[in-house]
């Protein structure tokens, strides 16, 4: 946690993440992709104040195979949402970064730039809180999105009812992780954030998220193939429900190839 070297300069951080996970129609998988890569990427977040890094993941049908639990309070349906989008926002410019990107969608529904044949599975902010590197001095949360990491595990940890949320966060960083995530795991950076509830006439439409006032995103970056990485997360969600919290979403997914279809023909 915070275990990067320091230079004589001011470190841009994390202070708020969207997660943004969407399922394309059958048979507009390419369609979708070029639209959100070549389009919204950009135009939804990218081009916005303070919107500083992003990147796109998506799930193949193997990887989306190897999710867990099968049931969750977070999503009806587990195996939907084949591309995930991550952006940071720059800490301390949330509130202005947060209400130019709700001001920007509505725009481009009313200039006719989003793409209708998706359906968003889990779109929300994220306060970032914290983060974990499992090296001495390795990649800087504010980095992660530009590094090129081969791919992310999205984990969702419910907390215990008798764990309070400091507390909570406490364990993961000073016992749980550690002890979880050693020299030979997978998980190289894990950044963590809790949810800011959507606010009314936000311009998504989504399935209820009960239980998010308890919920921690896990966003593990993993050095390696994410199939060749769930040995490690579930080694990290077995010591996690053996404590203080519950996980109750794990998803793989790789990186996007930008610029190419790659993955299109593989998400069924």
């Amino acid at each position: 946690m915070g275990r990067y070297a320091q230079g004589p300069y001011d470190n841009v951080e994390v202070g708020t993440i969207l997660f943004t996970l969407v399922e394309p129609h059958r048979g507009q998988e390419v369609a979708y992709n070029r639209w959100y890569e070549r389009d919204h990427f950009y135009a939804g977040c990218m081009i916005g104040r303070s919107w500083f890094a992003g990147g796109r993941w998506v799930a193949t049908a193997p990887l989306k195979a190897a999710r867990f639990p099968a049931t969750s309070p977070f999503l009806p349906d587990v195996s939907t949402g084949s591309y995930l989008a991550t952006y940071w926002v720059e800490k301390g410019q949330d509130a202005e970064a947060i209400a130019w990107g709700s001001e920007q969608v509505h725009w481009l529904h009313a200039n006719d730039r989003m793409f209708e044949g998706r359906d968003h599975i889990h779109t929300l902010m994220y306060v970032h809180r914290w983060s974990y590197q499992r090296d001495e001095d390795g990649v800087p949360p504010a980095l992660a999105l530009d590094h090129g990491f081969p791919g992310v595990v999205a984990v969702m940890v419910d907390r215990d009812g008798d764990a309070d949320a400091r507390g909570f966060s406490g364990w993961l960083v000073d016992d749980c992780l550690p002890a979880a995530i050693g020299a030979d795991s997978a998980i190289e950076l894990v950044v963590a954030a809790t949810p800011i509830p959507l606010p009314e006439g936000a311009p998504v439409f989504q399935p209820d998220n009960p239980g998010q006032e308890r919920r921690t995103l896990l966003l593990c970056f993993v050095d390696r193939d994410p199939a060749e990485a769930m040995a490690s997360v579930h080694a990290l969600a077995e010591a996690i429900d053996a404590g203080a919290g519950t996980v109750s979403y794990a998803a793989p997914f790789l990186a996007t190839v930008p610029g190419t279809d790659t993955y299109t023909d593989q998400l069924w």
